[in-house]
């Protein structure tokens, strides 16, 4: 498979930034319930998508490394890499979205509306259910917002074994990176055709579209470090220089294109820089990325709600609204914390024995391919 395939699966700093980019996006959201909106400060504050794209990036990258082995060789069927992946984020969804029902429905029985009732609208409920909502058959974003990627992710993971395989061979590092941003552009493209706008903008209805491109430029990033690059010597070095150069260009405007380029090298050079004494603790970080990922639009309108409650009976100064708001984040993280250890956790137990091998069949991949779960 090439120079690189001995390389490691995982990195520390991978599982950090995945954590980080978590926060950024629980940043996003929350930014419209601020007492003050965050986006009249700096626009940044209105460009947490990217913190979303990251992850579409870097699921492509972390697929191709941890499962993209036992592709090659015949070890896992495509049904059965699929049905793997489902099973890793739909229990947990589905577990988060029941709650989501249960409180808004026994809230409208007590005649209390929630907040963002626009956004929790009932007949949006069963396309989140099925993940089925990003794949264009409906307009509506409600419920949990942030899913959407979910179910974009679905329809990637059912690529994932083809497109790993066609690009199997002897392919030069940079070829696979010029074709990785090149599919960014191509997309891009196309949508600024159909739609009017470009693919990173793309309503959530429409978000296979824009998660699949992104996808495969991470896949491509994960060939590239299949065929050696980038050298460990000089991933760091590449790495903060992708950084810095992603940095420059939300500094001085709305650059998507060359901005996800760069987070795709970022993530390639990140993911050949050692760990150095640090990893169970960059594991456990990224763990609970996945349950902050699907739980903090839920604490949200748990928090906002009680918010927006107390500003309309008490009109509270504004340092008492900023504090209020501000203690959602640790609420978030408390959450999450919880969630990953008393729900994720047992459910991702249950589904490996329910998905344990039978004689005859193919053997029983861990959920990232390694021992852990990504």
């Amino acid at each position: 498979m090439g120079p690189g395939s001995e390389r490691a699966p995982r990195s520390a700093l991978l599982d950090l930034l995945r954590f980080a980019a978590a926060g950024l996006i629980v940043l996003y959201h929350y930014r419209f319930d601020s007492p003050i909106k965050l986006d009249l400060f700096s626009p940044l504050f209105d460009r947490g998508y990217l913190a979303t794209d990251f992850f579409l990036i870097l699921s492509g990258y972390v697929l191709g490394r941890a499962y993209g082995r036992q592709i090659a060789l015949g070890k896992v069927s495509d049904e059965q890499f699929l049905l793997r992946r489902v099973m890793r984020v739909w229990p947990a969804h589905v577990v988060m979205l029941v709650a989501f029902a249960a409180v808004i429905g026994a809230a409208e029985m007590a005649g209390r509306a929630p907040h963002n009732a626009a956004q929790v609208q009932w007949r949006d409920w069963p396309a989140q259910l099925a993940l089925i909502q990003a794949w264009g058959l409906h307009r509506g974003e409600g419920w949990n917002v942030p899913t959407w990627t979910l179910s974009a992710l679905i329809v990637c993971y059912a690529g994932f074994p083809t497109l790993w395989r066609r690009t199997l061979g002897d392919w030069p590092a940079a070829s696979l990176l010029v074709i990785g941003v090149s599919v960014l552009a191509g997309a891009d493209l196309v949508s600024e055709a159909l739609y009017g706008q470009g693919v990173f903008d793309l309503p959530s209805n429409l978000g296979v579209m824009r998660a699949l491109p992104l996808f495969v430029f991470g896949a491509l990033v994960a060939r590239a470090s299949e065929a050696g690059w980038p050298l460990r010597r000089w991933a760091p070095w590449q790495a903060i220089a992708a950084f810095a150069g992603f940095c420059v260009l939300q500094a001085t405007g709305k650059f998507d294109l060359p901005s996800m380029a760069l987070l795709g090298l970022m993530i390639g050079a990140a993911g050949e820089i050692p760990a150095r004494g640090q990893a169970k603790l960059a594991w456990q970080a990224a763990k609970v990325s996945f349950a902050l990922y699907i739980t903090h639009i839920f604490v949200a309108t748990l928090w906002f709600n009680f918010i927006h409650a107390v500003d309309a009976r008490f009109n509270p100064p504004a340092w008492e609204q900023w504090s209020l708001w501000g203690m959602a984040f640790p609420a978030a993280l408390i959450a999450a914390v919880v969630f990953e250890r008393w729900a994720d956790r047992p459910l991702q137990a249950g589904v490996a024995a329910l998905l344990r091998p039978r004689p005859g069949r193919y053997p029983a991949l861990a959920p990232n391919g390694s021992g852990r779960r990504h």
